[in-house]
């Protein structure tokens, strides 16, 4: 049963009549069997001064594109309701003359704009009121015999509207059929949700409770567990045997979906997943339609569901039913958009947002990580909604054409155009070795503030995790990822790869950065010294790239490595012949990689620094002496003296091989590879020629 979050204490800090929308709303959102995440909207009338320092009553209702768990008073629109109040007397309001009409009727032109829902606020006489998306009350309203059952569990208290979408018609339909029946205590809209009210906001939300709750209570009584969803046909393969299937075909997948636009993957194995993609009819039941108009920007009208049986052995057939499944649903969806559409509509990427695999559990696609889960919450959702429907009768949905309406509606997409621009590496997935270290902290950040998703690889991983922590304080969870490895280590390789296509779906950028350095006269070059060099510089570099290039072929969207040599890649180091040596053999293996990678659309671009001193492991151990003891100077000394042996009298810094990994991994350089550029501020010793 859905609990009551209300604590009596902290309502009561709350004094004004939008602080305590604010607080309702928060509750509200809090708990997504009560409300779907960005919907929903609430709204209170109170009285406030206007500019003039007049009494006025205003509602407070939610800015278009919020979501209610986290919204803000700055998230809430005030609008005058005596400006709101004579639209009940009109027959009939277009959606365009409608947001033009609240536009006028905004107490402050700095607020969002008003939700879709705005008018059926408005129109009910109540103080306060609540629209939500319950599970158990969409499993009512999405019941073939949903009306009649409402009656059982409502009596004469509620109102039963049929779907009509969002907008002036529906909410004059709704006040009216309120006013009619002097028993109402709630609407039931048929295919969609629930609205509650209250003379208090207390009592607004106790109510919001209490009617969900009844209709839970009516539904649980009536489940039956072992025929759910048609009873059980395939059972979930073992946790760990899951993601390694989901490893395995996540590239694949994000191939296949990104031949529009590149797209980020995310994997869901939560029960309840599991036992809807396992049901005997699942298969039909998941393409009836959404469980909820508010899912369908996020979800499109139905999944992807593969016809597989589960077999751990098998992964060879599922990525083939992944391709061939993926394939046909853009075209059904190009027909479904090409039936349905309206003058001036864009079709959005054809590819599915929610792919259902028996036995191992469902993938999400996005944009973004984070929109990837949004996905994948509303499936959450959609499952519940299926299960509750499907105990009381035959589930039921949107028509084609009224899906198509939602999904494509102006009003819908304006939410969409609040999201932040996208940037050169929006909807990209880079996997930096030596994450922790001072480049690759720095190309991380780069590479994320201008839209990518980041792995930070390192053995040093309590250092990765908190450059990783930092930026995803700043940019959102999971933008960046970090695990520890060992590059020397050809499982370790794997197994980080394997993770990064389960956090991600695949790689789009590698920035081969690991590193060591020693320092000895050659005739003192020990075989330990020279082996460590070739193992970590050469070894390490060939196996993330071949590991890498193994996935990005698979996935079919071509790719760019970045390898970090060093200005020492073409110079002859002094007391420096093994590190000299492996940095030379990365630049030439950089463009072995780069000749053959390029029928597959991977680029390899090295670049070359000089003298990186700042954030470095390399250059706060021993490697500083060696050097300095080298050129006759001093360990402090060593700064001043690299700044002033360069061309430019330049120190070079972590940033600046950031700005140059971040050029060649971008489409400013999209027709560049097998090429080397130098960043050393200008050691002529070190020219390429």
């Amino acid at each position: 049963m859905v609990q009551s979050l209300w604590n009596a204490a902290k309502a009561s800090e709350k004094t004004t009549g939008l602080e305590q929308l604010v607080y309702r709303s928060n509750l509200i959102g809090t708990d997504r069997r009560v409300c779907n995440i960005y919907g929903g909207n609430t709204s209170t009338k109170t009285t406030v001064k206007d500019f003039r320092g007049r009494d006025v009553e205003v509602m407070y209702v939610k800015g278009s594109g919020s979501d209610l768990g986290s919204m803000e008073a700055k998230h809430f629109t005030g609008l005058a309701l005596e400006d709101i109040g004579p639209l009940m007397e009109r027959d009939s309001m277009s959606d365009e003359e409608m947001v033009e009409y609240l536009g006028h009727c905004m107490i402050d032109a700095k607020h969002p704009r008003a939700s879709i829902e705005t008018l059926l606020h408005a129109f009910l006489p109540f103080k306060h009121v609540d629209h939500t998306h319950p599970d158990a009350i969409i499993s009512l309203c999405c019941a073939d015999n949903g009306k009649e059952l409402a009656r059982e569990i409502y009596g004469e208290r509620f109102v039963w509207v049929p779907y009509v979408r969002p907008g002036f018609t529906l909410s004059k339909m709704i006040a009216e059929s309120v006013s009619a029946n002097p028993n109402a205590e709630l609407v039931l809209m048929e295919k969609h949700g629930l609205v509650t009210w209250g003379e208090s906001s207390e009592e607004c939300y106790v109510q919001t409770i209490k009617i969900i709750n009844e209709a839970e209570a009516f539904i649980e009584a009536r489940v039956n567990e072992a025929n759910l969803f048609g009873g059980v046909k395939h059972q979930a393969l073992p946790a760990e045997v899951r993601r390694q299937i989901a490893a395995r075909v996540m590239p694949v997948i994000r191939g296949a979906v990104s031949d529009s636009k590149k797209m980020i993957l995310s994997f869901d194995d939560q029960e309840d997943v599991l036992a809807f993609a396992g049901g005997a009819d699942s298969p039909q039941l998941s393409q009836v339609g959404a469980a909820c108009p508010d899912h369908l920007v996020h979800t499109k009208v139905v999944p992807l569901f593969i016809d597989w049986t589960p077999n751990a052995d098998d992964i060879d057939g599922l990525k083939a039913k992944l391709a061939e499944g993926i394939a046909a649903y853009k075209e059904q969806y190009k027909q479904y958009f090409e039936g349905n559409k309206n003058e001036g509509d864009v079709m959005f990427e054809a590819a599915p947002r929610v792919i259902l695999i028996p036995g191992v559990g469902m993938i999400n696609t996005g944009k973004s990580w984070a929109l990837s889960q949004v996905s994948g919450a509303l499936y959450h959702r959609a499952i519940a909604v299926m299960r509750g429907a499907t105990s009381l009768g035959k589930f039921v949905s949107l028509s084609a054409n009224e899906s198509y309406n939602v999904e494509y509606w102006p009003l819908e997409l304006y939410k969409l155009s609040l999201a932040p621009a996208e940037t050169e590496f929006s909807r990209k997935v880079a996997f930096i070795t030596g994450g922790a270290g001072g480049i690759g902290s720095e190309t991380a950040r780069k590479l994320v503030s201008e839209g990518a998703h980041v792995v930070l690889a390192d053995l040093n991983l309590e250092g990765a995790q908190k450059v990783a922590q930092e930026i995803n304080d700043q940019y959102g969870a999971n933008r960046a990822f970090a695990l520890k490895m060992d590059v020397t280590d050809e499982e370790a390789v794997q197994a980080a790869y394997a993770e990064t296509a389960l956090q991600y779906g695949g790689v789009d950028i590698i920035v081969n950065n690991a590193g060591l350095a020693t320092s000895s006269p050659f005739d003192e070059t020990s075989l330990k010294e020279w082996n460590l060099n070739m193992s970590v510089l050469g070894t390490g570099y060939f196996l993330v790239a071949r590991e890498a290039f193994k996935l990005m072929k698979e996935q079919g969207i071509g790719g760019s490595m970045v390898f970090i040599g060093s200005k020492n890649s073409v110079y002859a180091g002094k007391s420096a012949s093994a590190y000299s040596s492996a940095k030379a053999l990365e630049a030439h293996l950089a463009r072995c990689i780069a000749a053959e990678g390029g029928e597959y659309g991977i680029r390899v671009n090295t670049i070359l620094p000089d003298a990186i001193l700042q954030g470095s492991a390399i250059w706060n151990g021993s490697w500083r002496n060696e050097r300095a003891a080298a050129y006759g100077i001093e360990p402090d000394q060593l700064e001043e003296y690299y700044r002033k042996r360069t061309t430019l009298l330049v120190n070079i810094y972590p940033r600046d091989i950031a700005e140059g990994i971040a050029f060649f991994a971008s489409s400013k350089s999209e027709k560049t590879t097998g090429c080397m550029l130098t960043i050393d501020g200008g050691v002529p010793a070190a020219f390429t020629r």
